[in-house]
């Protein structure tokens, strides 16, 4: 009589399907503790986001698909003129983690300062690299229409595409996500204040924010 030996087969067999289970809950778990992402998409409208409503709202939006809908997130983004918002006061204290658990700033000073971001942490809601320079195609220029500190241009000159509702004339200013540029000057490796947006069709269309390597991607932070 010839004996089937099942056992270690069957053993085998179960351990990889227990594997298979485990590591789509941990992905799952790391994501719904996310506190920080950068959109995996824009809206389609080049900087016209609708104003800071219209950008928090595709934060949420993105945030709620990927497990993360009970934190309130904001965007990353600074305003102009009367009653002047700066990016820094609107996303919370921090610590921010990205979708696979890693710490990209303990709070707004580090944020600031010496934080952890690269292109191999500023990851989508998604947990996937965002392209940058090399990358085809490159869309490591991001919205912030801020100063380095995270503060609000002050003076006439548009930095913000008329505070997020121009898809024409202005211009914006966009940080590198992978803190990459054409030069090893301090701007060209910023990641939220690199240079404004320009382009043919005015500074502010989705054509023009891809010409220089975006695609009217954010930044987008939990606040609590």
């Amino acid at each position: 009589m010839t004996l089937i030996r099942t056992g270690a087969p069957l053993a085998a067999c179960l351990a990889l399907l227990s594997v298979a289970q485990i590591q789509p809950s941990i992905a799952q778990a790391q994501q719904a503790n996310m506190s920080f992402f950068v959109t995996s998409a824009g809206l389609g409208k080049g900087a016209d986001l609708g104003g800071l409503a219209g950008a928090d709202a595709h934060c949420q939006d993105l945030g709620k698909a990927a497990g993360a809908g009970a934190k309130t997130w904001h965007a990353y983004l600074s305003t102009q003129g009367a009653g002047a918002v700066n990016a820094r006061d609107r996303i919370g204290k921090g610590p921010w983690m990205n979708a696979k658990g890693e710490v990209i700033a303990t709070d707004v000073a580090e944020l600031h300062g010496v934080n952890k971001l690269t292109k191999q942490t500023a990851l989508t809601e998604k947990g996937a690299i965002n392209n940058g320079r090399g990358d085809t195609p490159n869309k490591h220029d991001i919205l912030t229409g801020s100063q380095p500190d995270g503060t609000a241009f002050s003076g006439d000159k548009d930095m913000t595409c008329k505070n997020y509702t121009s898809s024409a004339q202005g211009s914006v200013m966009l940080g590198h996500s992978d803190k990459t540029g054409l030069t090893e000057d301090p701007p060209a490796k910023s990641w939220n204040s690199s240079h404004p947006s320009r382009g043919a069709e005015g500074g502010c269309s989705q054509a023009d924010l891809k010409s220089t390597g975006g695609d009217g991607l954010l930044y987008c932070f939990a606040v609590n």
